[in-house]
């Protein structure tokens, strides 16, 4: 069964997911802290972790941080704070995706349910075998899930890889927001447009801002010609 990690302060918001997370089908799991949601993923083994920002002991980004170094893992991050800056902070540290509240519950299931799409899709790509793919300077490996610009490394979230892998299909052109929240994120509305922009910022920040080129109104297009 798959098992959900709720991460929330807030007794009565954590009863709440919790209940309608367990509605679902899911097992869950409930912390309340930072080191108990720690301790809870090493624990459980969760296979997605809801998980609120500002938390006792220590806050969602390093909750994010420490389960992140642990084993991927995919995270929906609670906010209180439609700050850009803290939104980019947790998407940086390896959130998946991000819901500022007060939120709908259904809206919760519905991005947890996205969230396990895109984790069966990446499976599925890692194990069919793909081509090394260079445009430019910037190299990336599907089957490894590797990233190399100008010979380097590049450490990207398993989300952030999955949108460069995305744009790299068809270098140069322009990929729709909406194709890009179908075939990344699994939605089929254009809702989490704002998510999208904010991990392409972090991708831009590890590969290089020119790399990808905003068309504005349409999406975004990896250029082969562009550069950091």
């Amino acid at each position: 069964m798959t098992c959900i990690l709720v991460v929330e302060d807030d007794p009565t918001i954590n009863g709440a997911l919790c209940d309608r997370l367990r509605s679902e089908g899911f097992a869950v799991v409930p912390a309340y802290d930072g080191p108990g949601a720690v301790a809870a993923y090493g624990d459980h083994g969760p296979d997605v972790v809801v998980l609120d920002l500002m938390l006792p002991g220590f806050d969602g980004l390093e909750v994010c941080r420490r389960i992140q170094a642990r084993r991927p893992v995919p995270v929906l991050m609670l906010t209180a704070r439609d700050d850009e800056a803290d939104i980019l902070v947790g998407l940086a540290v390896g959130a998946d995706d991000y819901l500022t509240k007060p939120f709908r519950m259904r809206e919760v299931v519905a991005r947890v349910h996205a969230l396990l799409r895109r984790v069966d899709r990446a499976r599925e790509l890692a194990a069919a075998p793909g081509a090394v793919r260079e445009v430019g300077s910037l190299v990336i490996d599907p089957a490894a899930r590797r990233v190399t610009v100008d010979g380097s490394p590049v450490h990207l979230t398993p989300t952030e890889f999955d949108l460069l892998a995305a744009l790299a299909s068809e270098p140069g052109t322009v990929a729709t927001r909406e194709g890009l929240m179908r075939d990344v994120w699994g939605w089929h509305d254009a809702g989490g447009t704002r998510t999208l922009d904010s991990h392409v910022k972090t991708l831009r920040a590890k590969i290089g801002r020119r790399r990808i080129r905003t068309v504005h109104g349409v999406g975004y297009a990896l250029d082969p010609d562009g550069s950091s």
